[in-house]
């Protein structure tokens, strides 16, 4: 499915993103990455929300299965970056 496929690039992306941030905490780029990092992840969390939204409760649960818990990843390693 080329949405799937598309929600893992940029879940990818989303990723280094953070993990930029990371390496810059204690920087002046800090604010700056993490604030690229916020949006790469709320990009892929949007695109992951319309694909649900537009499935049958069938394939929403196969895709919840499959892809639910890299979203709550994300989420968790954008908020570390908050600490």
């Amino acid at each position: 499915n080329k949405e799937l496929d598309d929600i893992n690039s940029k879940f990818a992306e989303a990723r280094e993103e953070i993990e930029l941030a990371s390496e810059s905490k204690e920087t002046v780029y800090f604010n700056e990455e993490a604030e690229t990092a916020r949006v790469a992840v709320q990009a892929v969390l949007d695109k992951y929300q319309a694909l649900l939204a537009k499935l049958s409760p069938e394939e929403k649960g196969g895709v919840q299965r499959a892809m639910g818990m890299k979203m709550e990843q994300l989420k968790a390693e954008l908020a570390q970056l908050k600490e």
